[in-house]
C-alpha cells in the first residue's frame, strides 16, 4: 500500500510471477511491487496453482484463478481504507502470458477498468510455426502434445491452421483477443529467446498495430529470455512503462 493513505480513489497495479507455468510465487516479485508502490499505485501479486506432473493445472485454469482472485484484491484493498477505481496488469515470462490474457479477455468481466498491461517476455500465440525455438516448426505432433498440456485440452497436429484449432485455444492465445477495443500494452522480447517464441511476439505487434491499439514494442537484439545483454533497450522499456502509467492510469 503507498504510504499516502489521503486520496479519495487509487490506481491498482497486478504483477503476475514468472516460472514457465510451473515454478515461482508472487513473493519472487517483492521489489517490483514496491517500486510500483513507490509511484503511488496499489500494488498486489497474485499466485496461482502451479502445473505439475501429478496435477491437470494449465494455462487455462491458472487464468481463471487470476480472474477470480481480482475482486478479492479490490475489495481487500477498500478494507484497508484504499478504494480503487482503475488497474493495470503486469507480468513476467508466464506472468506476462497471464497479465495478457487477463487484459485482452477479461478486461470487459473486471471489477474495476482495466487501463493497460505491460510485460515482459510472456508467449501470446500457440502456432508452431512460431516455436521454431522448439523445433515446433518441423515437429508438429511434438507441438501439439505440449500444446495441449498448456492449454488444457486435447489438441491434434492436422488441427494446426483451422478455425476449429483457434476456437480451443483462444482462451489462452492472447493474440486472438486483440481488437480496436485492446487496451494499450507496452511488451518487451529477446530475439534469441529459447525459452518462449520471439516470433509469436512479431506477430502479436503487427496485430496491435493492425487493430491501432497504442502500444511500444521493444526487442532486445542481442538477448535471450533473460532480456540480460540489452541493458539500454531494457531501460527503454521501462520508461516507456512509467510513460504508460503516467498517461493511462493518472486521473
Amino acid at each position: 500500500m503507498p504510504a499516502d493513505n489521503t486520496k479519495e480513489k487509487y490506481g491498482l497495479v497486478v504483477y503476475l510471477h514468472a516460472g514457465g507455468f510451473t515454478t515461482g510465487d508472487k513473493s519472487d516479485d517483492k521489489e517490483m511491487l514496491q517500486w510500483l508502490c513507490s509511484k503511488g499505485y496499489v500494488a498486489a501479486g497474485i499466485n496461482y496453482t502451479l502445473r505439475t506432473d501429478d496435477n491437470d493445472k494449465s494455462i487455462y485454469t491458472q487464468s481463471i484463478e487470476i480472474k477470480e482472485s481480482m475482486p478479492f484484491v479490490v475489495e481487500e484493498a477498500a478494507k484497508l481504507g484504499y478504494d480503487i477505481d482503475r488497474m493495470a496488469i503486469s507480468g513476467g515470462s508466464a506472468g506476462g502470458c497471464l497479465a495478457l490474457i487477463y487484459a485482452y479477455r477479461d478486461a470487459e468481466t473486471s471489477p474495476v477498468p482495466v487501463k493497460m498491461v505491460f510485460e515482459a517476455v510472456g508467449p501470446s500465440s500457440f502456432y508452431p510455426d512460431d516455436w521454431k525455438c522448439y523445433g515446433f516448426d518441423k515437429d508438429k505432433d511434438a507441438a501439439a502434445k505440449l500444446f495441449s498440456v498448456m492449454v488444457g485440452k486435447e489438441l491434434k497436429s492436422e488441427m494446426f491452421g483451422t478455425p476449429e484449432y483457434d476456437e480451443l485455444v483462444k482462451d489462452v492465445s492472447p493474440i486472438l483477443w486483440v481488437n480496436k477495443n485492446t487496451v494499450p500494452t507496452v511488451m518487451a522480447y529477446g530475439k534469441h529467446d529459447k525459452f518462449q517464441p520471439y516470433e509469436a511476439s512479431v506477430r502479436l505487434d503487427k496485430a496491435l498495430s493492425d487493430s491501432k491499439v497504442p502500444h511500444e514494442y521493444f526487442v532486445c537484439e542481442h538477448s535471450g529470455h533473460g532480456l540480460q545483454n540489452d541493458t539500454k533497450e531494457y531501460s527503454k522499456f521501462m520508461a516507456a512503462v512509467e510513460e504508460y502509467l503516467d498517461k493511462y492510469m493518472t486521473k
